[in-house]
């Protein structure tokens, strides 16, 4: 998540080992240029959607928030999905304000579900979310994030937070984690994806997980 704003924690992140996506907040530096690459080593881009928070004092241009009106949101979307080339799902940056209102999501649920092809993960920054709910309603292969790799960005909490990712993909079968572009979770994620496999577990993308997700709910 919240790739963007640095051009070398980017391009490191797309160079990490096996299918990590790559979740681009629009308006940014570099975003574009970043989602321009992914593809070519074998990433997932997606888009990262800013939505209002309950502590957003001064929102940040282009956030969804609760005065955000139909008619606003749907150039947003169509804005936002211009500008970062080949996107193939959608997440929210941020958002436990914006989350939590059923009417505002339906409307971004539709202009997802307008497009045809694309999937939401629900990155669940508030147990409150209703976005889970509505997209599955609206059709779209949709799932949640697990874990957040890096609440803080000490390397003691990625490490900490990755070692329950594993645990809750033994337990349940499948796990979803999102991190971001910190030192600490790079560095982890070099080291620790390339032995997921000796570990008896298989990483895939994002899209692939919806799908075995949806797979199984069906």
């Amino acid at each position: 998540d919240d790739l963007g704003y640095a051009w070398p924690a980017g391009v490191r992140s797309i160079r990490l080992p096996g299918p990590v996506a790559c979740s681009v907040l629009p308006g940014t530096p570099y975003g574009t240029r970043l989602a321009r690459l992914a593809p070519d080593a074998g990433k997932e881009v997606m888009l990262h959607l800013p939505m209002q928070s309950l502590d957003d004092v001064q929102p940040a241009p282009g956030m969804f928030q609760v005065d955000t009106t139909r008619t606003q949101l749907a150039s947003r979307v169509a804005a936002d999905l211009a500008a970062i080339p080949h996107v193939i799902g959608i997440n929210n940056h941020r958002g436990s304000l914006l989350t939590r209102h059923p009417g505002h999501m339906a409307w971004l649920m539709e202009e997802i579900a307008a497009r045809g092809d694309l999937f939401f993960i629900d990155s669940y920054t508030t147990a409150a979310s209703v976005a889970l709910g509505i997209a599955r309603e609206t059709g779209i292969p949709a799932t949640r994030r697990d874990v957040f790799l890096d609440p803080d960005p000490e390397p003691a909490t990625v490490q900490r937070e990755y070692d329950r990712l594993l645990a809750l993909a033994r337990r349940h079968g499948t796990a979803l984690a999102i991190g971001h572009p910190y030192p600490a979770t790079l560095a982890l994620l070099e080291k620790e994806l390339p032995r997921l496999a000796e570990l008896g577990i298989e990483l895939v993308s994002p899209g692939e997980l919806v799908r075995i997700r949806t797979s199984e709910a069906n």
